[in-house]
């Protein structure tokens, strides 16, 4: 199983977290509240945890092209989302 982490410095990462959430939940299966998520997308699962100065984000997959899915799934609605911060790209690890 291959993984992938990344770090959103905010003060409104429970807003995002809960924001990808609502609007994931429309297509794949959700669990979440206020600092804490996992949203099982297509290509792998990701989990999220809010705190007061970021979300961190974590997304695993079977294969590298699954996970460079995922990763771009998050980060491209993350960027819509909280597109008043003009995020800059995330570095995963």
């Amino acid at each position: 199983m291959l993984k992938a982490s990344a770090r959103f410095e905010t003060e409104n990462a429970s807003r995002y977290l809960q924001q990808l959430c609502k609007h994931f939940a429309h297509k794949v299966p959700v669990d979440y509240d206020a600092t804490r998520a996992r949203a099982e997308l297509p290509p792998g699962p990701a989990r999220m945890a809010a705190d007061a100065t970021g979300l961190d984000i974590e997304v695993t997959a079977a294969e590298a092209e699954s996970l460079t899915r995922a990763k771009f799934i998050i980060e491209d609605h993350l960027k819509r989302f909280a597109h008043r911060e003009a995020p800059a790209d995330l570095v995963w690890s």
